[in-house]
């Protein structure tokens, strides 16, 4: 950094602080009066951490994980481009007239300006819900589709490297963790999908570090992004849903590019009386964030869920266990007298379509996933369907499945399952851990074969896709991505 811009961007950061530090903070409880100045100065530290990172910052085993989630997220763009939602956003970009830019519509031939290929990638990712998650209580957001979509478009348009890819993704994916931490359980609860509003603050930290922002422009690039943060868990089972996720990795895009010409907004847009905290959840927790960013990184803990089956988060553990039932006691659906499985009151809330009509809606349906388990001892992109949904087997199995609010389940965070057979035998399990947790993780391997079945259900060239496979797995090394993209563009 040349000295007048570190003398401009110190100078605007004490005047930035003054301004701050005259200002009521939204609602937080602090221990000591030092804790409380801290508490005041959230938006400044956060974005003073994105300006400061290095690549070399982040450990071998951090950058290991993330690069798990990037293929896993480059797997799901090719399967949702496939998507009907994808479609009708590639008929939007295409409306707007601006489907000749530098950045690729994954699995399309396609290029537009950054802040749609990020939309249209987002959206992508999200379609099929089977994308990972950051394993954060009481939250939900999904990690990778807020950060990988703006990361690649940006990095596209300025022939980045894979460390620079890399650096800006996992400084989304940490910023958006510790966020997501802080806030109060109420955001979530009342309705707000996090997806959607906490996910934009990722997209606008890989934003802001690939542009080069300075401290002072990347809080103002938070503090427009924190305008644009949205998404509702009502639309839950609907085409929107993908939509919040694609708009929150698009957020960031406009939020750094109206900050790098000079825009202004709020510098404590997160701890302001009138901030996000406050107005998104009634305040936050400031021991959750001050000082906490990579102490430890959030995909060292509480870690990040890459999915096993293409649904909510919340099924994965109740879908390990039955299919585990099924192998071992080789239970037939025909044989099933009913099922009791038992949640949490947030669980069961959340997933609200107990009786679904559409594949959309049997994403958000923990008695459609069991009942399809339960049918074809399989639940993949193929299953969920409208016409797999509306089979009279399958909604007379949904019938037979209960899904309960279970109190013992509030204390233990797991989930209990129970098939009672019209002979009058009872098998039971009680899952926690869903395989691609991380407690129980996948392997490199075992999200490359993942990534496989994404390849194969998009109809993409296997050649193409184990090309990414070993793209991805040395990313670090690669001084050009223009590979990568040649391999996630249409060739028609």
């Amino acid at each position: 950094m040349l000295r007048r811009d570190f003398c401009k961007n110190t100078v605007g950061l004490a005047v930035l602080g003054a301004d701050i530090k005259s200002r009521r903070s939204a609602t937080f409880q602090t221990k000591t009066l030092e804790e409380s100045e801290q508490a005041l100065r959230v938006t400044q530290y956060v974005s003073e951490f994105i300006v400061n990172t290095k690549y070399d910052d982040i450990p071998e085993d951090v950058l290991a994980l993330g690069k798990k989630s990037i293929l896993d997220g480059f797997g799901l763009a090719l399967a949702g481009s496939i998507s009907e939602a994808s479609s009708l956003v590639r008929k939007y970009v295409e409306s707007l007239g601006i489907c000749n830019g530098k950045a690729t519509i994954i699995g399309t031939k396609f290029t537009t300006a950054p802040r749609f290929a990020a939309f249209a990638n987002g959206v992508s990712i999200h379609a099929d819900d089977y994308d990972d998650t950051a394993k954060i209580p009481g939250d939900g957001v999904h990690a990778t589709v807020p950060v990988l979509p703006p990361s690649f478009a940006l990095c596209e348009m300025d022939h980045r490297t894979g460390k620079e890819l890399m650096l800006a993704y996992h400084l989304g994916v940490e910023v958006e963790g510790k966020i997501a931490a802080a806030i109060l359980p109420r955001h979530y609860a009342e309705g707000n999908h996090a997806t959607g509003t906490i996910g934009s603050f990722g997209s606008a930290t890989a934003c802001a570090k690939l542009k080069g922002l300075n401290a002072m422009q990347t809080a103002y690039c938070l503090g427009v992004v924190a305008a644009e943060a949205a998404g509702l868990r009502d639309n839950f089972g609907s085409m929107t849903k993908p939509f919040q996720a694609g708009h929150a990795a698009e957020n960031g895009t406009a939020a750094a590019d109206l900050a790098a010409l000079g825009w202004t907004a709020a510098g404590d847009i997160l701890e302001a009386k009138r901030g996000f905290f406050q107005a998104a959840a009634g305040g936050f927790k400031p021991e959750a964030i001050v000082n906490r960013l990579t102490k430890p990184w959030t995909f060292k803990s509480p870690g990040v869920l890459i999915k096993r089956f293409p649904c909510g988060t919340i099924q994965q553990p109740a879908m390990d266990a039955m299919l585990r039932l099924i192998q071992a006691n080789n239970i037939s659906a025909s044989e099933v007298a009913k099922v009791e499985v038992g949640g949490s009151r947030l669980d069961v809330d959340t997933l609200f379509h107990h009786r679904p009509m559409q594949g959309l809606e049997g994403k958000f349906s923990m008695e459609f996933c069991l009942s399809v388990l339960l049918i074809e001892r399989k639940a993949t992109l193929e299953q969920f369907t409208d016409t797999v949904v509306q089979r009279p087997d399958v909604q007379d199995m949904i019938r037979r499945v209960n899904f309960v609010v279970d109190p013992e389940i509030e204390k233990t965070a797991s989930t209990f399952l129970r098939i009672q057979m019209k002979n009058g035998q009872l098998f039971s399990d009680q899952a926690r851990y869903g395989k691609g947790s991380p407690e129980n993780p996948m392997s490199y391997d075992e999200v490359a074969g993942k990534f496989r079945t994404c390849v194969e259900y998009a109809k993409w060239p296997a050649k193409k896709g184990e090309f990414i496979i070993q793209f991805v797995r040395s990313l670090e090394n690669a001084s050009d991505l223009r590979p990568l993209t040649e391999a996630l563009r249409s060739d028609a």
